[in-house]
């Protein structure tokens, strides 16, 4: 399954329109061009409506938010909506603040979002309006573990169902589900929370992998989360005596940029409940 949706990417090298953070914007374009895709950039709010209008996809980050960023989230996915393109919303650090988390809700209320993709603390804010994230990380409370992982599932169907989208959870465990089935992925190495952006960077990823699998969400969404935890795991394997987090980074989107079908259906770690 994740091998067929990286060769779709490959074969149809969808555009992808990111509206995303300045801490991390040069990483998502590298790592959506590895696997395939092609990115811009764009949060002027007289551009951002004709530079979706030629994209597939819709990737809104709110990690560095601003009210003419805010502006232009909301007129990009207007014009996305309107064209049928998919559309993904990453709530970074929501719960952190009440612009995050209030801009957050306000995009769902507004927006038909394919995907909302987050830590678990911030799909939790989301769930009840309000909450509390350990800045833009994952509190430990809320950490999906295998003793609470049944719970965590119907947790995540619920908010899917409830808002009428696939929830992506990442974490130690990561979580993608719809209203009725959801990927359990344990792929992934703790050293790549080390790295500043590796979830905005699967959010560009995985807009590019919906964009390129229409015919199903759910197993690309899940795909792009193998194969982003996949990259970390060779990433890992591959740093040599005295490189860390920096030279990480770019194994990762190395990783990506070689992965092949056949490396992620071996190494894809998943099963469905």
């Amino acid at each position: 399954m994740p091998g067929s949706c990286l060769e779709r990417v490959r074969a149809n090298t969808p555009l992808v329109h990111n509206i995303t953070n300045y801490v991390t914007v040069n990483d998502v374009a590298n790592i959506i061009l590895a696997c395939g895709a092609s990115p811009i950039m764009s949060d002027e709010p007289d551009d951002v409506a004709d530079i979706t209008a030629i994209c597939g996809g819709l990737n809104i980050n709110i990690g560095t938010l601003n009210r003419r960023s805010i502006e232009a989230m909301f007129l990009a996915g207007k014009r996305a909506a309107e064209l049928g393109h998919v559309l993904l919303l990453d709530p970074v650090g929501a719960g952190a603040s009440r612009l995050r988390t209030e801009t957050a809700l306000e995009l769902m209320n507004a927006l038909p979002f394919t995907v909302i993709r987050g830590n678990i603390s911030e799909i939790k804010t989301l769930a009840v309006g309000n909450g509390s994230t350990k800045g833009v990380d994952a509190d430990a409370a809320d950490t999906v573990t295998e003793d609470n992982l049944p719970q965590m599932i119907s947790f995540v169907k619920t908010f899917a169902k409830t808002n009428h989208c696939i929830a992506a959870v990442t974490g130690a465990i990561d979580l993608v589900a719809d209203a009725q089935h959801c990927y359990v992925i344990r792929n992934g190495h703790p050293a790549m929370s080390r790295i500043t952006g590796t979830g905005c960077q699967l959010s560009g990823m995985m807009t590019a992998f919906l964009a390129a699998n229409p015919g199903d969400h759910l197993k690309a969404a899940a795909a792009a989360v193998c194969t982003m935890g996949l990259a970390g795991e060779i990433g890992v394997r591959a740093l040599l005596p005295g490189e860390g987090n920096s030279t990480l980074r770019n194994r990762i989107i190395d990783a990506v940029y070689n992965m092949d079908a056949e490396t992620l259906e071996k190494g894809a770690k998943y099963e469905v409940r």
